[in-house]
């Protein structure tokens, strides 16, 4: 009897996307508009963050964002508040956003007069980071309470984030948590990662993260 075949297919829908996220990358520095995509874990305080960010910089830049869930629209209006164009994704079950689905959603947003878009992808450390979306820079959020060893266990999404933010820092005397050692586990995944302990509770490094993302969407939009 024949062997059965094995075929690879990851490979192929991967490579396709990526030549997806590279065509939206180049219309978007066309438009002189910059996309971010952010990333964590659910409940690592991703929505806070954005709040804090968007608040610090929306009188510099005029910004949009683009709520992925699988489900509600909660997110979506707790950002509408902050008086910022917002849409909800609802993905259907998918645990992340693609290329495709990123332009889907951008086309909704319509970024035309938009400086900066921020995608809050789905809260999730493994499929995000498996697929580019297209944007310009990728940001992670990791939590106090969920561990300086998440480095270790989720390596891929450390190792394709430019940023790291190290959120909820307030609670770090609750918590069993070596904030030494855990930015020597990024390191490990992502030497040029950069790595900023914040906490959007009470502005802890806000001002050093809205300076890295001034800097990145202004050299981008030049």
């Amino acid at each position: 009897m024949k062997e059965f075949k094995v075929l690879k297919i990851k490979t192929s829908v991967f490579a396709d996307n990526n030549i997806q996220a590279g065509k939206l990358r180049d219309e978007l520095k066309d438009k002189k508009v910059f996309l971010l995509n952010l990333m964590s874990s659910p409940g690592s305080g991703k929505t806070t963050t954005l709040v804090r960010t968007i608040n610090a910089l929306k009188n510099d830049f005029n910004i949009g964002v683009m709520e992925a869930d699988i489900d509600s629209d909660v997110d979506a209006r707790t950002i509408w508040k902050t008086g910022v164009k917002a849409i909800q994704l609802h993905t259907g079950g998918m645990c992340h956003l693609d290329a495709q689905m990123t332009r889907q959603g951008l086309e909704g947003l319509d970024p035309d007069g938009l400086d900066l878009v921020i995608l809050e992808n789905v809260g999730n450390l493994v499929c995000p980071a498996e697929f580019d979306t297209g944007a310009v820079k990728n940001v992670m959020i990791l939590s106090v309470p969920e561990g300086d060893d998440k480095p270790l266990k989720y390596p891929l999404m450390f190792s394709i984030s430019d940023v790291v933010l190290i959120n909820k820092m307030d609670v770090l005397p609750y918590f069993n948590f070596d904030l030494e050692k855990c930015k020597a586990n990024i390191r490990l995944r992502n030497p040029n990662a950069i790595i900023i302990p914040i906490s959007a509770r009470n502005d802890e490094g806000t001002k050093e993260w809205t300076d890295w993302l001034t800097r990145a969407v202004k050299s981008w939009c030049k």
